[in-house]
C-alpha cells in the first residue's frame, strides 16, 4: 500500500520517538538524549541512543538506527506500510481505505498472506472445539480446570480426527496447496495426497507480541505420536525469536517473566493471576528469546520441571540468561512436577509464596553442582570447592565475589578466606585475572586516507544536522560536489536545498531510503560523535577544521582526476582558492 509523503511525515511528526520506544526499551535520560539497552544485539552497557531533537535511534555499539518507521520495521518485524499504519493507529490519522480487490490481493505481500490463513485457521480450530467434533479436545481442557474465559482468552481449539479437514476449508478460503504447505498447515505425499499437518489434537494458537497468529502447538488425544507437535519454520514463525504467552505477559506490569516448558504451565499460570508466565516454542531456550525477555524486565523465574531434563535444560537457561544481562532465579515446585500441578493442588497463594522464596540461580549451579560430589570424603569435598572457584571467577567484579564466598560459606563450611585465595589463585592461572591497563604511548596509528576523509564527511553532516544555523556559515565553502562518498552526496543533495529553506528534518528523509542497510548508514551519518570539549573555543577550532579537512579532500581528489577539461581545471582552482580562504579565517560555532 503507497501512502503519500506528506502523510507519512504527518503520521511521523505525530508519534514522538521516545514515547514509541519507551514502549519497548527501558529509556534513562543522559543529557539531552536518552539512553538504553540496544534491543537489537547484546550488551550489558547501554550504547542505545534515542534523541528527541532529532526524533532518531542510534546504537554506538551495532550501528542500528533510524526514525520511529524504521524501530518498528526492525523491532516488530514490520513492513514499512504496516508500521506507518501501526504508528497512524497509534497517532489516530485516518489512512486511506484499502481496497481488497482480487488484483490487490494478488500483490499483498506473502507475509500478510500467511498471517491471514494462520488467522484462518485459528478460526477453523477454534469453532471445532466449540461443536460435536470437539467433545473429546472440550473434555481434555476441562480435565485441565481451564474456565470458559481461559478457553477463549487464548483462543484454544480442536483438529478433527478426519485428516484433510482444514485443507479444504482453507482451499474453500482461496489459498492454494503451495502456500498451505508453505504455512505449515498441511503436507502433501504420494499414498494420501495434500492433508492437515495436524489432526485428533487440541490446539494452542501461538501469537506474536501484537497477538498475530503465526503459528500452532497441537497436543495429540489419545497414545499417539509425537506427543506435542508445533509448526515448523516459517517466513512468519521463527521458534527463536518467539515467546508462547508474551503477547500478554509483556503488558504485565511485573518487571518480570516466569519462564515454564510447556503451554498448558503458561495458561494455568495466566488464569491463575501469574500473568507474566511464557515459554519457548518446543526448542530449547535461545538467546534471542532472552532478548525478548530482556526488552521488558529484567529478572526471569525459570519454571522448568524438577526431573532431570528440566534441571539440565535450568542450567542452560541460566547461562543464556547472563549473557544477555538478565537476572534469573529457579522456582521448586516439590513434590509436584511442574506449575500446572503445583497450581492445582496447592492454590496461587502457596506458588506466590514460591515466587518469593525463589532460589538465587548461581547458588542453584552449585547445589546441582555438589550432587556430584561426596563432601563426606576429604578428596572428592577438595575437587568440589576447586570447581566452585573456577565457577565464582566468572564474577568480573571483585565485591560480587566475595558476596557470594560469604553465602556459600555459610551454606557449605568451605572457609571464606580460603575460599577467597583459591579464587584468587585460580583466576592468575586460567587468565580469568584482569590484564594490567598501561598507559598508551602516545604514538597514533597512521589513519587512512580514504576513511579520515569519510570521517571528517560524517562529522560535518552531524554538525549541520545539530545546529542547522551553522549551513549558512558553510555554504559559501562547502558544495555538494565536495562530498565524494556516493551516499553521502546523495543525502547531502536532499539535505542542504532543506536547509537552505528551513525545512530539514532528518528524521524524514531515513524513509526515503528504502535499503535497511542504507538506512542503517544514513543514520550513522547524524550521529557521528563530536567530541565535546567543553572549551568553546577548542569546539570552534575543531569544528573549522573539519571544513577544512572536507575541503582539502575535495580539492585533492578533483586534482587527481583534472585532465584537459578547462570546467574541471577552473573547480580545481577555485577549490584550492576556498582552502586558502578557508587557512586564513576561522569559523565558529556560535
Amino acid at each position: 500500500m503507497y501512502y503519500p509523503d506528506e502523510l507519512v511525515e504527518e503520521v511521523r511528526s505525530k508519534n514522538d520517538i521516545v514515547d514509541v520506544v519507551s514502549r519497548y526499551v527501558k529509556l534513562q535520560k543522559k543529557g539531552a538524549n536518552y539512553f538504553g539497552l540496544c534491543p537489537f544485539h547484546n550488551e550489558k552497557s547501554g550504547s542505545f541512543s534515542v534523541s528527541p531533537s532529532k526524533q532518531m535511534y542510534y546504537c554506538f555499539g551495532c550501528g542500528e538506527g533510524g526514525n520511529v518507521f524504521t524501530f518498528l520495521q526492525k523491532y516488530e518485524n514490520y513492513s514499512f506500510p504496516e508500521a506507518v499504519k501501526a504508528l497512524a493507529d497509534n497517532a489516530g490519522v485516518k489512512l486511506p481505505e484499502v481496497e481488497y480487490s482480487e488484483e490487490a490481493r494478488r500483490k499483498e505481500s506473502k507475509r500478510q498472506k500467511l498471517l491471514e490463513m494462520n488467522k484462518e485457521a485459528a478460526k477453523y480450530f477454534y469453532y471445532q472445539l466449540r461443536n460435536p467434533q470437539g467433545e473429546k479436545g472440550m473434555e481434555y481442557f476441562k480435565g485441565r480446570k481451564l474456565t470458559d474465559e481461559t478457553l477463549n482468552k487464548w483462543g484454544l481449539g480442536y483438529a478433527n480426527k478426519t485428516s484433510d479437514d482444514l485443507v479444504k476449508y482453507l482451499r474453500s478460503k482461496g489459498y492454494t496447496d503451495a502456500m498451505i504447505q508453505e504455512g505449515g498447515l498441511g503436507s502433501f505425499d504420494e499414498r494420501y495426497g495434500m492433508h492437515d499437518k495436524f489432526w485428533n489434537r487440541v490446539m494452542f494458537p501461538i501469537q506474536d507480541s501484537n497477538h498475530r497468529v503465526i503459528g500452532f502447538g497441537g497436543r495429540v488425544m489419545g497414545d499417539g505420536e509425537p506427543k506435542y507437535l508445533n509448526s515448523p519454520e516459517t517466513p512468519i514463525f521463527d521458534k527463536s525469536r518467539n515467546l508462547f504467552g508474551l503477547n500478554f505477559a509483556r503488558s504485565s506490569r511485573k518487571n518480570q517473566f516466569i519462564l515454564c516448558e510447556g503451554y498448558m504451565d503458561v495458561i494455568t499460570m495466566h488464569q491463575a493471576g501469574f500473568t507474566q508466565a511464557v515459554a519457548s516454542l518446543g526448542t530449547a531456550f535461545t538467546s534471542g528469546q532472552a532478548n525478548l525477555l530482556r526488552r521488558y524486565a529484567d529478572e526471569v523465574l525459570l519454571a522448568y520441571d524438577s526431573d532431570g531434563a528440566g534441571t539440565k535444560a535450568a542450567l542452560r537457561a541460566i547461562g543464556i540468561l547472563k549473557e544477555v544481562g538478565l537476572t534469573g532465579k529457579v522456582l521448586h515446585f516439590d513434590p509436584y512436577k511442574d506449575p500446572d500441578e503445583f497450581i492445582k493442588n496447592l492454590g496461587p497463594e502457596e506458588f506466590q509464596k514460591r515466587i518469593d522464596e525463589a532460589e538465587n540461580s548461581f547458588l542453584f549451579e552449585i547445589r546441582m553442582l555438589q550432587r556430584d560430589y561426596d563432601l563426606k570424603d576429604p578428596e572428592s569435598k577438595t575437587k568440589f570447592y576447586r570447581e566452585v572457584a573456577k565457577k565464582l571467577c566468572g564474577f568480573p567484579e571483585e565485591i560480587e565475589r566475595n558476596t557470594y564466598i560469604h553465602a556459600l560459606d555459610e551454606i557449605y563450611h568451605m572457609g571464606y578466606e580460603d575460599m577467597r585465595k583459591l579464587v584468587v589463585s585460580y583466576a592468575a592461572q586460567t587468565g580469568f585475572a584482569s590484564p594490567v591497563t598501561r598507559p598508551k604511548s602516545g604514538i597514533q596509528k597512521k589513519t587512512d586516507p580514504e576513511e579520515n576523509a569519510k570521517v571528517v564527511q560524517r562529522r560535518l553532516i552531524t554538525y549541520l544536522n545539530d545546529n542547522p544555523a551553522l549551513y549558512q556559515k558553510v555554504k559559501k565553502y562547502i558544495t555538494i560536489d565536495d562530498f565524494t562518498e556516493p551516499l553521502y552526496k546523495t543525502v547531502v543533495e536532499k539535505m542542504f536545498p532543506a536547509l537552505e529553506s528551513g525545512s530539514f528534518v532528518a528524521a524524514s528523509m531515513i524513509s526515503e531510503f528504502p535499503d535497511e542497510e542504507e538506512q542503517k548508514e544514513v543514520a550513522a551519518l547524524f550521529n557521528t560523535s563530536i567530541q565535546q570539549i567543553g572549551d568553546q573555543e577548542e569546539e570552534s577550532r575543531a569544528f573549522h577544521d573539519t571544513i577544512y579537512e572536507v575541503k582539502k579532500n575535495s580539492y585533492e581528489v578533483a586534482k587527481s582526476q583534472t585532465g584537459s577539461d578547462i570546467n574541471a581545471l577552473s573547480k580545481v582552482l577555485e577549490g584550492k582558492r576556498l582552502l586558502d580562504e578557508l587557512s586564513k579565517t576561522r569559523i565558529t560555532l556560535s
